[in-house]
């Protein structure tokens, strides 16, 4: 069946049915919560909800914290990484250095043992005083128990040490204290000692014949003066 509406302005009703309508309906908590009588339960469902919310909030916080521990961790490798190259040059170069200082060591033991006697003879020559002479110098070896001599032996620096003996006349006894006493001035001698001394004659006129005992010993560096073996020459 066909239906004209012939009214100018109005408005056709829909036919029911023509259309589709969906409609959902929440469920009324207050009503379940009006029926829920139970305190237990509801005590349950609360605590359930809160451990539900705190262990969300720990799961997040955990996974941020985790985060910021691995970036850390990467920045911490990479430190790693570079200071065990430095280590490993810094160890190359000390045993560079030990071997440099091993091998200067060795060569200061042969300069110190060769230069013994220049130094020794340069020392005393420079005590010396006027109106004094010398008539013997020599090593004095140590006596072992046995009997036998015993090596040369070496200080704390590992310096051989040397004992001597100067045998000398003088006419002056003020010579005699004067030379004493530069021997012991002396950055190359130690243990300055006299052993005898007595007046003899000697030429028709008395002399105060003499015998010290002193050690030799390596002077500081401040002392030592070095030179190139070879110079030009202009």
């Amino acid at each position: 069946m066909i239906e004209i509406n012939l009214l100018p302005g109005g408005k056709k009703k829909a036919a029911p049915g023509a259309g589709f309508k969906l409609k959902l309906a929440l469920p009324d908590f207050r009503a379940l919560l009006a029926n829920v009588k139970d305190p237990w339960l509801i005590a349950a469902v609360v605590v359930w909800i809160i451990a539900g919310g705190g262990s969300a909030a720990l799961f997040i916080t955990e996974r941020a914290r985790l985060a910021v521990v691995e970036s850390r961790l990467d920045s911490v490798r990479a430190e790693k990484r570079r200071f065990d190259v430095v280590i490993a040059q810094k160890r190359q170069s000390e045993k560079i250095r030990d071997s440099l200082v091993a091998e200067i060591n060795v060569i200061r033991g042969i300069d110190s043992d060769r230069y013994i006697w220049p130094h020794v003879l340069d020392q005393i020559t420079k005590a010396l005083p006027p109106y004094t002479w010398l008539t013997n110098i020599a090593a004095v070896a140590v006596i072992a128990p046995g009997g036998a001599p015993t090596p040369p032996t070496t200080d704390s620096s590992g310096a051989t040490v040397v004992r001597l003996t100067i045998s000398g006349s003088t006419v002056d006894i003020q010579a005699y204290t004067t030379f004493l006493r530069q021997l012991a001035a002396s950055p190359w001698l130690t243990d300055v000692a006299p052993a005898t001394s007595q007046t003899i004659i000697e030429a028709d006129r008395p002399v105060t014949a003499f015998n010290v005992g002193l050690r030799f010993k390596v002077a500081d560096s401040v002392y030592m003066r070095t030179v190139p073996l070879a110079q030009s020459l202009r």
